[in-house]
């Protein structure tokens, strides 16, 4: 019985991987309010029959690949205040992730897309939020609009970057990562706290 199991839970991974493969793909041509799920099914080679037993609908789909994208990725402050991070379990930031991996990039140049790609992020906010109040005298809406100030930044320079095919961008990158690195330090309260971080 536990070898059933395990097929169809190798199945069903398997079969949802397709079905975001061939999401992404056909965002490759289309814009994510184009998309239809006939034609995910026709390119995926499902049914639509399928197709319904694993999403329910297109956001569905939507949602689980940017699950995808934002897993594994630091956080803001992690990111630029740990530096290169030499621990192998280390996240890396969602930046490094979308220049890394071509199969993510159409998620970017979609505006609908981008939207709920700020959402997904907020959705993780409250870590920063916490950390950037207590660590300076900003309240919970200043240290919420630096959060989506520097949300919004990062994913406007993400796409511009792969709009002109930057082929330098670690460098911005790491202007950027000082340019945040100087902004935050500037509200800090320096004390004993922030020597730990």
């Amino acid at each position: 019985m536990d070898k059933k199991i395990k097929k169809e839970d190798r199945r069903v991974r398997y079969t949802k991987q397709i079905i975001k493969e061939s999401f992404l793909n056909l965002l490759k041509k289309n814009s994510f309010t184009k998309i239809t799920v006939t034609e995910l099914c026709r390119l995926a080679e499902i049914n639509r029959g399928t197709f319904y037993l694993h999403y329910y609908d297109m956001d569905d789909v939507l949602d689980d690949v940017l699950n995808d994208m934002l897993s594994d990725t630091s956080g803001v402050v992690d990111h630029v205040f740990s530096g290169e991070c030499q621990n192998p379990n280390c996240s890396y930031p969602f930046c490094d992730k979308i220049h890394s991996n071509d199969m993510f990039r159409p998620l970017l140049l979609d505006d609908t897309i981008s939207a709920k790609i700020i959402d997904k992020m907020a959705d993780h906010k409250e870590n920063f939020i916490t950390w950037l109040m207590s660590h300076s005298i900003l309240t919970f809406e200043e240290a919420e609009a630096v959060f989506y100030f520097q949300m919004n930044g990062c994913l406007t320079i993400n796409r511009l970057m792969i709009r002109n095919h930057c082929d330098d961008w670690k460098k911005i990158q790491k202007t950027i990562d000082a340019f945040i690195r100087a902004g935050l330090e500037s509200f800090l309260i320096h004390d004993q706290r922030t020597e730990n971080m």
